[in-house]
């Protein structure tokens, strides 16, 4: 039967057949502090998920962008009065070392935001001579009104949008922006941010360009899977694509796969609120085995509460499984349930059942769920 995974786009569980080669594009970190479990569990899934593809067969190459220049790390920096890149550089090395603790598998690429300028001016002057995009006020912005298919990612309202991006840094407010929904290119640097030149004045780029660029430089088109956290479907993804589509005239996204909020106190875990699990204290205390287990057993596409006797839960599940011993009992069925819109819970029941049958635990099921059992 192959793969079926939930379709954003299209609002439905579909077959996922990509070729030989599979192109992946994540949505990264801002790195202005450190990773939590909603990062976590989105970076988990697409691991699952390139572990099953490889596992079938194909050959992954999964993109995942580090955004090191926007508001957030800017405004970070000039807290800590130190350079925005150097804060960038402490935080990448501290994320990418938390992933590989938790067992995520290296990215094919990993670019920088900083390192597509280039790239990002060339892609606003094609947004701009298709006629999709405006300046005014110093900067440039992308005319919603002149893409037909805006909405085909997240199928929202207007009064949604507009209530979305309010919240998620759209600025629906700026009086140079003809349709509050559109939103910018490129934009005037305040006096202590980093600036470059470009034709319509020095600035930066805006929030959403930047994975346009990346994306194309580093996958081609169309990719095949597009994803990140649900928080990013409006305005991150719906913006993507519109302003990609609009300048190429091609197909951008083949497959649009979100990842359901990591909750705490009835709100998602979010660096703006503060109620955060930090990776790394939480790998103070248990195996990053254990941690990897805990996110597991929730549904990718669900949002759930973080509760801590999650983390005992996992901790029992793993010195189950290393007590019981290895076997290779569980393949094919754990084969089937990540098959099933990528079933990770589904797939540790079946595990545990082979535990409790007294058939052990097949290593190399447990490999396609990240988990080494040495």
């Amino acid at each position: 039967m192959g793969i079926r995974l939930y379709d954003t786009a299209r609002g439905e569980v579909v077959p996922f057949s990509p070729g030989p080669v599979v192109s992946i594009y994540t949505c990264g970190i801002t790195p202005y502090d450190a990773a939590h479990l909603g990062h976590a569990a989105t970076y988990l899934a697409y691991d699952v998920l390139q572990r099953r593809l490889v596992d079938l067969g194909h050959v992954t190459r999964c993109v995942r962008n580090v955004t090191d220049v926007d508001d957030d790390i800017l405004r970070k920096a000039r807290e800590l009065k130190v350079h925005y890149l150097d804060l960038a550089a402490e935080e990448i090395a501290r994320f990418d070392e938390h992933m590989a603790a938790l067992g995520v598998l290296v990215p094919y690429r990993e670019p920088r935001a900083t390192s597509a300028i280039p790239d990002i001016l060339g892609f606003i002057a094609m947004v701009l001579d298709t006629g999709h995009a405006y300046r005014a006020g110093g900067a440039v912005y992308f005319d919603v009104s002149s893409f037909e298919r805006f909405g085909q990612v997240s199928h929202l309202g207007r009064e949604e949008m507009l209530a979305l991006a309010r919240e998620r840094g759209g600025n629906p407010e700026d009086p140079s922006k003809r349709d509050p929904l559109d939103f910018v290119l490129w934009q005037p640097s305040l006096p202590d941010e980093p600036s470059w030149e470009s034709l319509w004045g020095p600035g930066r780029p805006g929030w959403h360009i930047e994975c346009s660029a990346l994306a194309m430089r580093e996958l081609g088109l169309p990719i095949d899977l597009h994803g990140g956290g649900s928080d990013l479907i409006y305005p991150h993804h719906e913006c993507e694509a519109a302003q990609s589509e609009a300048a190429t005239g091609e197909e951008f996204v083949r497959h649009w796969m979100h990842v359901g909020m990591v909750r705490l106190g009835g709100e998602k875990m979010s660096k703006s609120l503060g109620n955060l699990v930090f990776v790394g204290d939480l790998l103070k205390e248990h195996e990053g085995a254990a941690i990897r287990l805990a996110l597991l057993s929730q549904h990718y596409r669900s949002s759930w509460e973080w509760r801590d006797d999650l983390m005992e839960a996992a901790n029992a599940r793993l010195a189950a499984w290393r007590r019981a011993g290895e076997g290779e009992a569980g393949m094919d069925e754990v084969r089937d349930r990540l098959d099933d819109d990528l079933d990770a819970p589904g797939a540790l029941e079946v595990l545990d059942a082979a535990v409790a049958a007294g058939r052990g635990v097949g290593a190399t099921a447990a490999a396609l769920l990240g988990v080494r059992l040495g």
